[in-house]
């Protein structure tokens, strides 16, 4: 993956700006101006000529890693890949026979400060997962299929070891998913990031086709919510949790909590999973009208990004078990329950806004595919709000 690179500054110096004597003598009369100066004494060895490894970028380790992950990415290509890793941009080429009117979806996330577990965990392979299938989720829920991800990891000293095992996380989750990992940006940036840290976002694209785009516009008073449960908190609301878990309650990331039954690092570092498979199914099958990837805002900010003007939903709160996490949160805060959905997804990751009539059939797709799943409200007439009954 390209390598930020930015070049020192030179010094340099305007003649014309001299307005001493000396300026007006002939130019072999004249004393070497101060940058001349300082070029002779580094070149009689008497300062040492810098280098940008000096200024905490090491090229030559960054590009031993590129090679390592090179081998990860080519792991993921398949026959539309039509470059390599390191050129200035990756190249894909379409299946127009599979997608006759294609319409590309796009989006872009980051892991957040889920990383704060991880470096205090020192675990590493899991976010890129995490990366991944949250892209992945915020295009299937508009009908589209992943083709291929791109990477921006920025660090202010560069881990070998732990640049590799992020980007086999990343790796794993494309190849889960059925995306190219095509390119990306490793960034080497000293005293921006404290040592031992780095941030992780992505930028996913796929494709539909014009007729199969899923947008919500089908969705109509009286459509049943379905309702496919999370992990854990996925990778939002991890501010709150941390303070929370650390700061309130001063749990250890190692100390096992009897109310988590469950260490409180592990129960954080549960990842993101992909609905990717079932969403697909359900969409072969054109059984769903709209669908809802719960994330930052919970249930409260995201079923409403689907809903037209006229149109609302309750949710049943009781219909589901909110996993012993998103309990415990609760109570150590006192943390009211608006505030609980409107910030954690509480147990359910993704919705599926399903017609009454097709509801049985709808089911049982998820029970052949062995998907827990829950029904959890319905569309009403309503100003594109959530009320929780």
């Amino acid at each position: 993956m390209p390598e930020e690179t930015q070049s020192p500054q030179e010094l340099t110096s305007d003649p014309a700006a001299d307005t001493s004597s000396e300026n007006r003598l002939p130019p072999a009369a004249r004393k070497p101006s101060a940058p001349r100066r300082a070029a002779a004494n580094l070149s009689n060895g008497a300062r040492k000529a810098l280098t940008y490894a000096d200024a905490g970028v090491d090229i030559t380790s960054g590009d031993r890693t590129k090679q390592r992950i090179k081998m990860l990415a080519r792991k993921t290509f398949n026959k539309h890949v039509l470059s390599e890793i390191g050129g200035f941009g990756g190249l894909f080429a379409l299946d127009l026979e599979k997608y006759p009117a294609p319409v590309l979806v796009s989006s872009a996330d980051g892991v957040g400060t889920k990383l704060k577990v991880a470096f205090d965990l020192n675990i590493h392979h899991t976010v890129g997962q995490d990366l991944v299938n949250h892209c992945v989720n915020d295009i299937a829920v508009q009908g589209a299929t992943p083709l291929f991800f791109l990477d921006y990891l920025a660090t202010g000293k560069l881990d070998d070891s732990t640049a590799e095992t992020v980007v086999q996380g990343l790796s794993e989750a494309c190849r889960a998913n059925g995306c190219a990992l095509i390119g990306g940006e490793t960034a080497q940036m000293p005293g921006f990031y404290a040592d031992g840290e780095y941030d992780l976002a992505g930028t996913i694209v796929g494709v539909v086709n014009r007729d199969r785009i899923i947008t919500g516009e089908r969705i109509e008073i009286g459509d049943v919510l379905i309702g496919l449960p999370s992990n854990g908190l996925h990778t939002n609301g991890y501010s709150l949790a941390r303070k929370l878990l650390f700061e309130v309650a001063k749990y250890g990331a190692d100390q096992y909590v009897n109310e988590l039954k469950d260490k409180t690092g592990a129960a954080l570092m549960r990842t993101h999973r992909s609905y990717l498979s079932i969403v697909k199914k359900l969409c072969a099958a054109e059984l769903v009208s709209g669908m809802a990837h719960i994330t930052g805002g919970g249930i409260t900010d995201n079923l409403p990004r689907i809903l037209a003007k006229g149109l609302g939903a309750v949710v049943d709160p009781a219909s589901w078990q909110a996993p012993p996490l998103f309990e415990h949160l609760q109570q150590l805060g006192s943390v009211e329950p608006d505030e609980m959905f409107h910030t954690f997804n509480m147990g359910i990751g993704l919705i599926c806004v399903v017609p009454a009539e097709k509801v049985k059939k709808a089911k049982a797709v998820l029970n052949r595919a062995n998907e827990r799943h829950h029904i959890i409200g319905r569309i009403v007439r309503g100003d594109r709000k959530v009320t929780y009954s």
